[in-house]
């Protein structure tokens, strides 16, 4: 009897303690509960391919925009007219590539996090007497951007059509100055703001 009155009173008590939590609007349950919003999109990471980017018909290629503290590659495309030069195509495939770089991110991109440092109105132009064959000379110093402008721009000439392959890309500005060699590393890649790329005179090469 008392055994059967003890289960009845906890019962009870059960029974009281949903009823004051329900009132309170919090919903009893024995599952831990994680507070917060789910995140909509995973930052530097893009579940499809972004359609914006690829609507214009042209050569496939790749650039490097920041997001977070490192590159990352997105797909775009650039012009080229059927039948052009080997060395007009370079050129006209490093235009491109600086056109793309400085073009703000699309929308999705934004959503994931993704930005660029480098700024409209940079053009590049054929090497100097003197300079390696494969010089690009750009219409601003590369000394004169910043670390992550620069590693947006050696990255992505470096795994380009615009360089020869090896990983680098000999750059020049509009001075006298000799150009110079630079290297995409994997450090540049992750901190671009603190590493800046390796290079090296590149002057008689």
């Amino acid at each position: 009897m008392t055994t059967r009155l003890g289960s009845r009173a906890r019962i009870g008590a059960v029974s009281v303690l949903a009823l004051l939590l329900a009132g309170c609007g919090i919903r009893a349950t024995e599952v831990p509960t994680n507070f917060g919003p789910a995140p909509s999109r995973v930052r530097c990471s893009l579940a499809e391919p972004d359609v914006s980017t690829q609507a214009a018909r042209g050569l496939p290629v790749q650039v490097f925009l920041l997001c977070g503290s490192s590159l990352v590659t997105v797909d775009r495309t650039v012009r080229v007219p059927d039948g052009a030069a080997d060395s007009e195509r370079r050129m006209l495939v490093a235009q491109g590539l600086l056109d793309q770089l400085a073009a703000p991110p699309s929308p999705t991109e934004k959503e994931a996090g993704y930005s660029t440092d480098v700024r409209g109105g940079i053009t590049v132009s054929r090497p100097r007497p003197g300079d390696p064959e494969d010089t690009l000379r750009l219409s601003m110093a590369p000394d004169s951007l910043t670390s992550y402008a620069l590693a947006q721009i050696v990255c992505t000439f470096s795994d380009s059509a615009a360089a020869e392959g090896d990983g680098s890309v000999v750059l020049g500005g509009p001075g006298a100055d000799s150009p110079r060699r630079y290297e995409c590393t994997d450090e540049v890649r992750a901190r671009p703001g603190s590493k800046e790329p390796p290079s090296k005179d590149a002057a008689g090469e």
